[in-house]
C-alpha cells in the first residue's frame, strides 16, 4: 500500500486511474448479466441430477430462486464494504473478492446439478456482491474538488460500461446455451471475469488507493452524522426498492412471457433471454438523451433535484409494468402479440432506469462522508436485495400446492402495477421533507508529488 498515491489529484481534467475501472467494468458486467442472462433458461430446463438426468425446475420455483439469487448478489455488498473502509481498503477487497467470483463461474460450468447451481451461485454472489460497492466507490475517490464537475460524466460512462457489457453478454450467451450447453455458456462468463480482474490489476500504479479507516470507520458510522445520513438515505432507498422488484423481472418474468409471444423481429427470431439485450443497448442510446437533452430542457422551467429525477422514474416504471400487464392478458386470451410490443415496454422501463438508477447512484456516493463511501454504496444495494426479496417472497407465497398460482397470467404483472403506482405516490412526501449535504475527497496537489 505504501507503494500507492492515498488521494486523488489536484487536476481539473479526468483521473488517470478512470478508464482501467471503466473497462474492468464492462468485462465484469459481461460476466454477471452473461450468466443471469441464462439462469431461468437452465433452471427450468438444463438442470440434471448427479446422475445425468434431467431435474428441472417449475417455472415459479425458478423465478423464485432467480431472485433469491440476485438479492444474495445485493446483500453481500455489506461484507464487501466493511472490508474495503475498514480493514483492506477498496483495491485489494476488490482484486481478491474478483478471484473469488471467478471460481464460482467455473463451477457453474462444470456441475450442472442443483448443488453445483447453489455452490456457483453463492461464489457468485460472494464476489460479485463483494466488489460492487467497491467498484463505485473506488471510481468516486479518483476525484478531489479540482475535478469534481466531471464526477457526474465519469458515473455516465461507469453506467454506459455497465451496459456495454451487459447488452453484449445477453446476446451472446442465450445464444452460447442454445448452441453449445450450459458448460460453454457459463464459461465464457467465467474467462470474461479473469480479463476484468487483470484489467483492474494493470491500472494499479494509476489510482488514488484511500486507505482504510480502520476503527474510524465505525466511529464515522455510529457518530451522530454517520447515523443521520444512514437514516436519511433509508428513507429514499425503502421506496428505490419496489423499481427493484419490478426491474429485475426483466430476467424472470419478461423472459418467460417472451417465450410465448412472436419472436420474430426484421426476420430474425429472438431467443426470450436475447430481448434483455435491449435495455442495455436502450440505456446506451438514452443516457447521453437525458444528460444533454431532456434534463437541460426540463431544467429550464423546473429544479430538476435528484430526488426529482427519482420520483418522476418511479412513476414512470408503473407505466412499463400496465404495458406488460396488458400484453399478458393478450396472451391469456390466446393471442400471440409481437414482441415489438414488450420491446417497447423495454424502452419505457429504460428511461426509468435513466432517472432511478444512475440518479441514486451518484446520489449515494456524494450523500456519503468520505470515511463511509464504500458503506454508503453497500446500503443502496440492500435496496435491490430488498426488492429481489420481496419479489421471490410472492413467487413461492403464490403457488399453490397443486403447481398452479394465486396471481396467475396477468393479475400477476397487475398486482406489481398497483405496488409500483402507490410506491410512488408516498414517495412525493420524501421528495418533499428530504435535506442533506455533499461529501467529497481531499486532494494532492501536483506539488506535493
Amino acid at each position: 500500500m505504501s507503494d500507492y498515491r492515498r488521494a486523488p489529484l489536484a487536476i481539473p481534467e479526468m483521473p488517470p486511474g478512470i478508464p482501467f475501472i471503466v473497462a474492468n467494468e464492462a468485462a465484469e458486467r459481461f460476466s454477471y448479466y452473461g450468466m443471469r442472462a441464462i439462469l431461468v433458461v437452465f433452471m427450468s430446463r438444463y438442470l440434471s441430477d448427479s446422475l445425468g438426468r434431467p431435474d428441472p425446475m417449475t417455472e415459479e420455483e425458478a423465478k423464485g430462486w432467480f431472485h433469491l439469487f440476485v438479492s444474495a448478489v445485493y446483500l453481500t455488498p455489506l461484507l464487501g464494504a466493511l472490508l474495503a473502509d475498514g480493514l483492506w481498503g477498496k483495491y485489494r477487497t476488490i482484486v481478491t473478492l474478483s478471484l473469488v467470483y471467478c471460481l464460482g463461474h467455473f463451477v457453474l460450468a462444470l456441475d450442472a446439478t442443483r448443488t453445483g447451481l447453489l455452490l456457483g451461485q453463492s461464489l457468485i454472489a460472494l464476489g460479485a456482491g463483494g466488489i460492487k460497492p467497491c467498484v463505485s466507490a473506488h471510481l468516486g475517490d479518483q476525484f478531489g474538488a479540482s475535478n469534481r464537475h466531471l464526477l457526474g460524466r465519469a458515473f455516465g460512462w461507469f453506467y454506459f460500461a455497465i451496459n456495454l457489457g451487459a447488452f453484449s453478454a445477453m446476446l451472446i450467451t442465450p445464444y452460447l446455451l442454445h448452441r453449445h450447453g450450459p458448460a460453454v455458456a457459463f464459461a465464457v462468463p467465467g474467462i470474461l471475469m479473469a480479463l476484468a480482474t487483470l484489467i483492474f490489476w494493470l491500472g494499479r500504479y494509476r489510482y488514488a488507493h484511500v486507505p482504510p479507516q480502520g476503527m474510524g470507520f465505525v466511529r464515522q458510522v455510529f457518530s451522530r452524522e454517520g447515523l443521520q445520513v444512514v437514516g436519511r438515505l433509508s428513507l429514499v432507498y425503502v421506496f428505490v426498492a419496489m423499481f427493484w422488484a419490478l426491474f429485475d423481472q426483466t430476467g424472470s418474468s419478461w423472459v418467460l412471457q417472451a417465450e410465448r409471444m412472436d419472436r420474430h423481429l426484421w426476420g430474425y427470431e429472438v431467443l426470450p433471454s436475447q430481448i434483455q439485450a435491449s435495455n442495455p443497448l436502450l440505456i446506451m442510446l438514452l443516457v447521453p438523451l437525458f444528460s444533454y437533452v431532456i434534463y437541460p430542457a426540463v431544467g429550464r422551467r423546473v429544479e430538476l433535484t435528484p430526488l426529482r429525477k427519482i420520483a418522476a422514474g418511479l412513476f414512470v416504471t408503473a407505466l412499463a409494468f400496465a404495458l406488460a400487464a396488458w400484453l399478458q392478458e393478450r396472451i391469456d386470451a390466446g393471442q400471440t402479440p409481437s414482441i415489438a410490443w414488450q420491446l417497447l415496454a423495454y424502452v419505457i422501463l429504460t428511461c426509468a432506469e435513466v432517472m432511478v438508477s444512475i440518479t441514486c447512484l451518484e446520489f449515494s456516493y456524494t450523500q456519503a462522508p468520505n470515511a463511509m463511501k464504500s458503506f454508503i454504496m453497500a446500503f443502496f444495494m440492500l435496496s435491490v436485495a430488498a426488492g429481489n426479496l420481496f419479489t421471490s417472497a410472492v413467487n413461492f407465497l403464490i403457488r399453490n400446492p397443486d403447481g398452479g398460482s394465486r396471481l396467475a397470467g396477468a393479475d400477476y404483472f397487475w398486482f406489481f402495477t398497483a405496488a409500483m403506482l402507490v410506491t410512488a405516490l408516498l414517495f412525493l412526501i420524501v421528495v418533499r421533507h428530504y435535506r442533506g449535504r455533499s461529501y467529497v475527497q481531499i486532494e494532492i496537489p501536483l506539488e506535493r508529488l
